[in-house]
């Protein structure tokens, strides 16, 4: 199927994880797609394996994101589909929080992203959709992530303004909020290993189809959120956690 031919994609944090998984989807739907990363290494390499245009860009840095503006602008001109999926992720108790933790999460997650998004929506297309990679730790109270969450929490309420906003342009803007993903991420939470296993054991446990979800399948729900399939549908979010979020009982 190849819902997305002729179609311009731009998947920010592409080169690893869900951001690779969905920039694949789009693809093979025949999307052409631009995916970005910090590490300039790691972007080629993933572009290449892809057949994507790779733009080295630092979401959390305002003279970064314009300098991709101008790269998108003057390679493709004009784009269809942008998956805000870039960001960070650290736990740690607030006790332990520090300005520098506060931040990077904030900057990465929140201020790079909604500027991400104001430099490119000039870009963007008539009809086009834009959609915010969230979490469910949004809503989950999960202890340790107070910054983390919060900074998700804010992108679902960002989301939800602008389908407003830009509905007078026929822009559709989703959220998507994953549960537990087998991303290389939970190595980078900041945790001791056993934390993470501890923590991976626990989730598993909640999650009612008992494992962690593959970054392809919400690569699925991104692409049905890019597609036509989803004409109908804007400020809303998707949950894609296996149950988790519903089984607060059991």
């Amino acid at each position: 199927m190849k819902g997305l031919t002729g179609k311009m994609a731009v998947v920010t944090g592409g080169n690893s994880g869900i951001g690779y998984a969905a920039a694949k989807a789009l693809i093979d739907s025949g999307a052409q797609v631009v995916v970005t990363g910090r590490n300039g290494a790691a972007t080629e390499k993933a572009a290449n394996e892809l057949g994507a245009k790779g733009v080295v860009a630092d979401q959390s840095n305002l003279a970064s994101i314009k300098e991709l503006e101008s790269e998108v602008r003057n390679q493709f001109g004009k784009i269809d589909v942008l998956f805000l999926n870039a960001g960070a992720a650290a736990f740690a108790p607030i006790q332990d929080v520090t300005e520098a933790h506060y931040d990077q999460l904030m900057n990465a997650n929140v201020k790079g992203t909604y500027f991400t998004l104001q430099q490119l929506l000039s870009l963007l297309n008539d009809g086009g959709s834009v959609i915010f990679n969230t979490s469910v730790n949004a809503t989950l109270a999960a202890p340790g992530s107070s910054i983390y969450a919060a900074s998700k929490a804010a992108l679902l309420s960002i989301s939800k303004v602008l389908a407003g906003e830009l509905a007078v342009r026929k822009i559709r803007v989703n959220a998507i909020s994953p549960g537990p993903v087998a991303t290389p991420l939970y190595g980078k939470l900041g945790l001791e290993k056993e934390q993470v296993e501890g923590l991976g054991n626990a989730l598993g446990q909640k999650i009612l189809l008992k494992r962690f979800a593959q970054p392809e399948e919400i690569a699925k729900a991104v692409l049905f959120l890019a597609s036509d399939d989803s004409s109908f549908i804007t400020g809303t979010e998707l949950v894609v956690d296996g149950g988790l979020t519903v089984n607060t009982v059991m």
